[in-house]
């Protein structure tokens, strides 16, 4: 099992500790009491600003205010095993991406460990694209960069291309990316990524863009991924995805663990609680 973050200088975490030793399952991923911290520049409001800010930007002077702290995810703790879909939700701001970024070891931990079995690999709404190359450039770029061959990008082309719908009403996929809309983009990335198996596939809201019939092929080919090899986490905002793809949902609170369980029970819960404010 891999460690994908940073010491902390406390205790070391034992991954298999966590582990399902009753039911012989081996986890994929071990979230050991995880807390991730990031500054946020503040901005000054008013005539002068963009001056001033373009003033320090060509003199490469810092700002004096140091920006501000945000304890984004505190303390969290839960281990995953091949084969579950689990679900993350909560409110906006409640430590999902953040925690899902961290996985992916994009952000380092301020305290704890993250261990996982093999190389996660996040598929995020708002991930990159190379706008001014084709579609079809990306696919072979995407697939490239996923470690796939390129007769393997070349031999799932035209089934990426076709799960992704994008040339459903003409031919996009010779176009730059530049002229997709949002939801295009995000579905050639679902596409794209959800051609090759993976230990640990992180997927931050993908399934909130597209059609009913986008949305039900992803969610067949998330089954899918869960048999062919291991562990898919889900962030979105919607409640109904949740439920239908995802067995097991986590359910963050102000960056708090507040509940993990089956995921009809978590997102009652939560329903309940957002109800209440």
């Amino acid at each position: 099992m891999a460690e994908t973050t940073i010491d902390r200088p406390a205790r070391p975490a034992d991954p298999t500790r966590a582990g399902d030793t009753a039911a012989g399952r081996t986890p994929t991923v071990v979230v050991d009491d995880v807390h991730i911290t990031y500054k946020v520049n503040g901005a000054k409001t008013g005539r002068g600003a963009a001056t001033a800010a373009l003033s320090r930007i060509l003199s490469r002077r810092p700002r004096k205010d140091g920006g501000r702290e945000v304890h984004a995810v505190r303390g969290v703790s839960f281990a995953a095993y091949k084969g579950e879909a689990i679900g993350l939700i909560g409110s906006n701001g409640s430590g999902k991406s953040t925690l899902l970024k961290a996985i992916a070891g994009l952000l380092p931990t301020a305290r704890g460990r993250i261990y996982t079995h093999g190389q996660p690999s996040l598929l995020g709404v708002n991930a990159a694209l190379m706008g001014d190359l084709t579609g079809e450039r990306n696919v072979v770029l995407g697939g490239l960069a996923m470690g796939m061959t390129r007769d393997e990008v070349h031999a799932r082309y035209d089934e990426i291309v076709d799960f992704s719908g994008i040339n459903e009403k003409g031919d996009f996929i010779s176009l730059p990316m530049r002229t997709y809309s949002s939801g295009m983009g995000a579905r050639l990335r679902f596409s794209i990524a959800a051609a090759k198996s993976h230990d640990v596939l992180l997927i931050d809201e993908a399934l909130a863009t597209g059609d009913a019939g986008f949305q039900r092929r992803s969610q067949e080919r998330i089954a899918e991924l869960r048999e062919e090899a291991g562990t898919v986490f889900l962030v979105s905002h919607s409640n109904s995805a949740i439920t239908t793809t995802c067995d097991r949902a986590l359910w963050l609170e102000s960056g708090t663990l507040r509940m993990d369980g089956p995921a009809k029970e978590v997102v009652a819960a939560y329903e309940a609680f957002t109800r209440k404010k």
